[in-house]
């Protein structure tokens, strides 16, 4: 078998959802986000894995993404579109029983006007500046969008997951003097803020990374190993060069494993002569470039010849190795290519 195998280990992720569960205290509803094709894992697999382990409502970023969703829950539990009604989803938001989470007021007008009747939420900005309404906005049809039905009121936090920035409580404030005494549930809490504490949590939480085993959840499970076949094994003498453009010059005598994986399969480039892999317990250096199907490994010091190496495992979750490129395990995960055989645990 010449290709890398990822497992994904389902009772962790449902254990991670039920840790922020409990974290969210009585009388808030835990949802789960499931966007980027459940984080790069599959969001038919991860949606239905979580609904098993109570998770009564779901987020994705676009509408094309909820068909998989759809088709893992069925018709009844409520999923949400973070990019709200944009123009032509009209027939898939009806189709797919969609809740698009509005972020202006012409988002609003075009849902009342294709699909009056039709369940739908408002997203506002309360400081991030990315998507939603602003303030003068959202009082200018507050009071339309609120005799509509709106189902749900959020808004999301930029630095959630450093607990003393200051933008944390100014957003909190600014999302209150637009939401108190509204009468619908309201959300504002991701993973970072669900780890902020009870004044962060409202009515429903929408966790997403730290359901997946990363960071900032510190106490998640880890729920993914990609571990990667060794198709030759090769000794190569000092002085000798290695892979594309000769960047690695061996430095004594060494045994280099070539296994079946790369930038194809959303291993970054930029971990060339960085990352290191796991045979067992032994730490194997990558050596060279990362090429679009192969690397080469260091295995000099493992105990034997390995069949397998490990770039994410017990030794490595997928923050540890975002840190070696200075990115995040958001980036890591939802980067992991579809030619991995998916294993799910």
């Amino acid at each position: 078998m010449a290709q890398a195998q990822l497992s994904i280990d389902l009772s962790a992720l449902q254990s991670n959802w039920r840790a922020l569960d409990a974290k969210s205290g009585p009388g808030v509803q835990t949802a789960a986000t499931v966007k980027a094709n459940g984080y790069g894992l599959g969001a038919g697999h991860v949606a239905h894995a979580l609904a098993h382990a109570g998770a009564r409502r779901f987020f994705v970023a676009v509408a094309e993404e909820g068909i998989a969703v759809r088709a893992a829950l069925g018709p009844d539990l409520p999923i949400h579109v973070y990019s709200g009604h944009m123009d032509g989803d009209s027939r898939l938001i009806a189709e797919a029983g969609l809740i698009p989470m509005l972020n202006s007021a012409e988002q609003l007008a075009r849902h009342l006007e294709t699909l009056p009747g039709h369940p739908f939420g408002i997203q506002l900005d309360s400081g991030m500046n990315r998507l939603g309404m602003e303030a003068p906005e959202w009082e200018a049809v507050a009071e339309i969008a609120l005799a509509q039905g709106a189902q749900l009121v959020m808004s999301h936090l930029a630095c959630a997951d450093e607990p003393d920035h200051p933008m944390n409580a100014q957003q909190l404030a600014a999302f209150r003097r637009m939401t108190d005494g509204i009468g619908v549930p309201r959300s504002l809490a991701a993973t970072g803020g669900v780890l902020l504490g009870p004044e962060y949590h409202f009515e429903i939480t929408r966790p997403g990374i730290g359901l997946y085993g990363a960071a900032p959840f510190m106490d998640a499970q880890p729920v993914v190993r990609l571990s990667i076949p060794v198709i030759q094994i090769r000794d190569v003498m000092a002085g000798e060069t290695v892979g594309y453009g000769n960047t690695y010059t061996a430095p004594r005598d060494m045994r280099l494993a070539t296994i079946a994986a790369g930038y194809a399969d959303g291993i970054s480039r930029a971990l060339s002569g960085k990352a290191t892999l796991w045979a067992g317990d032994t730490p194997c250096p990558l050596v060279g470039r990362v090429s679009m199907d192969l690397l080469t490994i260091d295995v000099s010091n493992a105990p034997e010849p390995p069949e397998w190496l490990d770039l994410l495992g017990p030794h490595q979750g997928v923050d540890a190795l975002a840190d070696v490129i200075g990115t995040i395990g958001y980036e890591i995960l939802t980067s992991l290519g579809q030619r991995h055989a998916r294993r799910y645990l």
